[in-house]
């Protein structure tokens, strides 16, 4: 089976191909199939730092887990960041080569350089897809939104692009939840080239609820229209939400995550608030809070939602001083500084701890230039033109921690208490003054020693009977989640159908839909 592979499309962004993706990774592993998750190039908010200091998309770490091997750049080659509407930082290869606009990365006429033309950025995907097919047995390939974005066929290097370079399968999955899923099949496929259409090889139906047998006849008419077979019906399942893509469609209300189902350890719940800011990036931190029984995480949006909450969580922002502005126009800073002066906890991470400071200087990200902070840690802020990515170990609160740094600004500590230090005390990170904690530390929150002691010694400041469960462990409860993803697989996918794609490919002869791209 060495250098098999499978691409699986959508019909539309949030289908779930990252959840279908993870699940083939994990249902193929436990097979004792050696495999690799890879994704040309991913738009997201949400990243990730590998070992060896390469920045790539956190889905394609949580592929990456799935399929049980370390992550790497080569898993997402291509990485687009959005800094607003019409622009991006562009991260080859794990590292940033520039800011882009839209037009200027997709090539338009008159738009500017950018980093290598379409030949130049296929030529390196296709480079990093045959060295994971060379190295692992089967990769399992995952598109970006549509495969039907006719408008960007021709610049194309993550869905039909890199399908028909690498002579990949394609198995487009729909989600029935939204409705209209047959049309988008049908659509999805008709719209596609000759070529293109000839790797379409079936298609897979995600978060259906309801008898199956209902659905049946709908699957034979879609067979009999378009010469291609359903290759299974996922069940609509709870609790399977992965490491988002993309934060600027985050929802701004209710909880984060369907957490765990269990009554609090101790007397009382904990009550998280999330300021959901412009740009939110790597949200998934407060992930490990929401796996705690008796924590209730939720984003908010307005000053009056602050009122209950225990813990005020500034998550990490592509725009720290776009979101610093966004704070101060909802009266959010207001309420945020009324916290901390009644000693009412609040935690900063990464751009949240650099708003924290005194000042913030930034002729990097917004280019605003001096910007005063929240002051409410003595800090001050400068962005470099040089991005840290790093993996750090530490220790806070007499607990072992572990997270890993993407940021521009350097934070001067001017008086207060270091946050993570080494071993011998050694400051490493980050600030607390009073009640309020700044870090640039992301997923230190996952680190299960370090969580229960942060979330103990937020429950006695906010004066809360609270009680972290003892043996909540995040890495295992991610395990279970993977293993789910897998039994969805293994239990509603036709997997004898999808080995012999990835072993042989294409079948032949697969019809063409008209009318096909115009």
């Amino acid at each position: 089976m060495t250098g098999g592979g499978l691409l699986i499309a959508g019909t539309t962004s949030d289908a779930g191909k990252s959840v279908v993706t993870a699940g083939i990774c994990r249902w193929l592993v436990r097979q004792g199939v050696d495999v690799a998750p890879f994704k040309a190039q991913n738009m997201s908010l949400n990243s990730f730092v590998t070992r060896d200091g390469a920045e790539i998309g956190r889905a394609q770490a949580m592929q990456a887990a799935a399929a049980r091997v370390e992550p790497s750049a080569l898993m997402n080659p291509v990485l687009l960041k959005p800094g607003g509407d019409r622009s991006s930082q562009v991260v080859l290869l794990g590292k940033p080569v520039g800011e882009m606009s839209a037009q200027g990365y997709f090539g338009r006429p008159g738009s500017g350089a950018r980093p290598g033309g379409r030949a130049e950025l296929l030529a390196t995907v296709t480079d990093c897809l045959a060295e994971l097919r060379r190295t692992h047995d089967v990769v399992i390939c995952e598109g970006a939104g549509s495969p039907a974005e006719i408008n960007l066929r021709r610049t194309d290097i993550v869905n039909m692009g890199i399908a028909r370079a690498g002579r990949l399968p394609v198995v487009v999955v729909g989600d029935i939840d939204r409705g209209g899923v047959f049309a988008s099949f049908f659509g999805t496929t008709a719209l596609l080239s000759e070529e293109d259409q000839a790797l379409v090889a079936g298609y897979l139906v995600n978060k259906f609820r309801g008898d199956v047998t209902l659905l049946e006849p709908g699957l034979d008419m879609l067979r009999d229209l378009t010469g291609r077979p359903s290759l299974g019906v996922l069940p609509f399942a709870h609790g399977l939400g992965i490491d988002e893509e993309d934060g600027l469609r985050v929802s701004l209300r209710g909880a984060v995550r369907e957490s765990v189902v269990a009554p609090p350890h101790g007397a009382d719940v904990l009550r998280v608030a999330v300021a959901a800011v412009p740009l939110m990036s790597n949200f998934t931190d407060v992930d490990a809070l929401a796996a705690e029984p008796g924590v209730v995480v939720r984003f908010v949006d307005r000053a009056e939602e602050l009122a209950d909450a225990d813990l005020v969580v500034l998550p990490g922002t592509r725009g720290t001083v776009r979101a610093l502005a966004w704070l101060r126009e909802r009266g959010l800073a207001d309420a945020i500084a009324r916290r901390a002066a009644e000693g009412r906890p609040v935690l900063g991470i990464c751009g949240g701890y650099q708003m924290l400071g005194e000042v913030i200087d930034d002729e990097v990200e917004s280019r605003a230039g001096t910007v005063p902070g929240l002051g409410l840690l003595p800090v001050r802020v400068r962005f470099a033109q040089e991005k840290t990515l790093a993996r750090p170990v530490g220790t806070a609160l007499g607990a072992a921690a572990e997270g890993y740094e993407i940021h521009h600004g350097v934070a001067e500590t001017l008086g207060g208490e270091p946050f993570f230090t080494d071993d011998g005390g050694r400051p490493l990170d980050g600030c607390r003054s009073g009640a309020v904690w700044g870090t640039h530390w992301h997923g230190s929150l996952e680190s299960d020693a370090f969580r229960r002691a942060f979330l103990t010694r937020v429950a006695a400041e906010a004066g809360r009977a609270f009680v972290p469960a003892p043996d909540t462990s995040f890495g295992a409860l991610r395990e279970e989640q993977l293993d789910r993803l897998g039994d969805l697989i293994e239990e509603h996918a036709d997997t004898g159908a999808l080995l012999r794609l990835i072993e042989k490919g294409v079948p032949p002869g697969l019809p063409f839909v008209p009318p096909g791209a115009p």
